[in-house]
């Protein structure tokens, strides 16, 4: 069965995972990464620019389908061993998650809509993550091979 996931990572991290046709979640951790399977679609939330600065983006920046094969472990440097799963990333232009607040049914509440938001790997309704993907102007081929 298909599932539907926004991944929560800063923009430029995100960019590097388009890049290299992969996703990586919570800083790494492998447990998030293991709730990917084959064929998931992953649309991932940027609220900020870098890890480290204070510029937001709060804009869905990236959407994909999970390829088939295994999670693994990259090799970063300095011992750092970041899990990972290849992605098929679509063409899609970035959009801006406030004028989507009150069409998304996991945003019990728009005026604290951040805490939605929280955590590195969040599970959505197939209608949310259709509503996210058009105003991303992709059409996602639902039930198409991975």
């Amino acid at each position: 069965m298909t599932a539907y996931w926004i991944g929560v990572a800063a923009r430029a991290h995100v960019l590097r995972g388009v890049a290299g046709g992969f996703c990586q979640l919570g800083h790494g951790r492998m447990a998030p990464i293991r709730r990917l399977s084959p064929g998931d679609w992953l649309v991932y939330y940027a609220p900020r620019e870098t890890v480290e600065g204070r510029d937001p983006v709060q804009r869905f920046v990236a959407i994909g389908r999970v390829r088939d094969g295994d999670s693994y472990e990259a090799e970063q440097g300095e011992g750092f061993h970041p899990a990972r799963r290849d992605v098929h990333y679509l063409d899609a232009e970035e959009a801006a998650v406030r004028p989507l607040l009150e069409k998304l049914s996991f945003v019990r509440d728009p005026k604290h809509w951040g805490m939605a938001f929280r955590g590195s790997l969040i599970s959505v309704s197939e209608e949310d993550f259709m509503t996210i993907a058009d105003a991303m102007g992709v059409g996602v081929p639902v039930g198409a091979e991975a």
